[in-house]
């Protein structure tokens, strides 16, 4: 490593001296800055680049709007238009100067950037602000279910927490044996989860209920 920073000051000199003249001290200022400067781009082309860090689970994340969700639109500029409104059962809002928006089955994120998008044609503010209020949401939990029956809840719940909610699982239910049933677009669809990593400590995405959905608990298999 000396000799490489030798042989590059080396180079450096006789130019620098050529500028400077006699001036021998002159030209070594002039060779240690250059080899700082060096050092400085080597080592930021050495830094590691980490991977942005992702967005926390909540509403703005993993919550999707539904029929029945209260929604306030706030506009940066123009106050009057203002809204609070409850998502039709056909999932849509209808709003001023844009009309009919197709809300459920969106995050909140989401929708509130369509609605920038939507309203860039027509303000000269579009800027938006979308919040859900929060209100109830009707989950019923069957099966090998400790407590099995109809459930409300109020903020964003998770399917495993819903069930730990109404008395967790059976002697003869399993976690790893779970149904989460949900009508989307008009069509039932039933998708299977393995919710057993959640009691290990194991990182598990989490899916939250929405306000119909039906949680079955199934049997264990041992």
């Amino acid at each position: 490593m000396t000799r490489k920073r030798t042989s590059i000051c080396d180079n450096l000199k006789p130019s620098t001296q050529a500028t400077c003249g006699k001036n021998g001290e002159l030209g070594g200022v002039h060779c240690c800055f250059a080899l700082i400067a060096i050092a400085a781009l080597a080592c930021a082309g050495c830094q590691t680049k980490w991977p942005p860090l992702p967005y926390p689970p909540g509403p703005y994340t993993a919550v999707r709007l539904s029929p029945g969700d209260t929604i306030k639109i706030a506009f940066a500029e123009n106050a009057d238009l203002d809204q609070t409104q409850k998502i039709r059962r056909d999932g849509k809002v209808s709003l001023p100067l844009i009309g009919e928006v197709q809300a459920a089955g969106k995050r909140v994120m989401d929708f509130q950037n369509q609605l920038i998008g939507r309203y860039d044609e027509h303000l000269d503010n579009p800027e938006v602000l979308v919040t859900l209020e929060t209100s109830p949401a009707t989950v019923i939990i069957s099966g090998f279910a400790g407590n099995p029956g109809k459930v409300e809840f109020d903020r964003p719940t998770t399917v495993y927490q819903a069930i730990m909610q109404s008395g967790g699982v059976s002697d003869y239910g399993s976690l790893s044996n779970i149904h989460l049933t949900r009508i989307i677009n008009g069509v039932q669809r039933t998708e299977s989860l393995n919710l057993k990593p959640s009691i290990r400590g194991q990182p598990v995405q989490p899916e939250y209920v929405q306000d119909g959905d039906v949680i079955y608990i199934g049997r264990s298999l041992f």
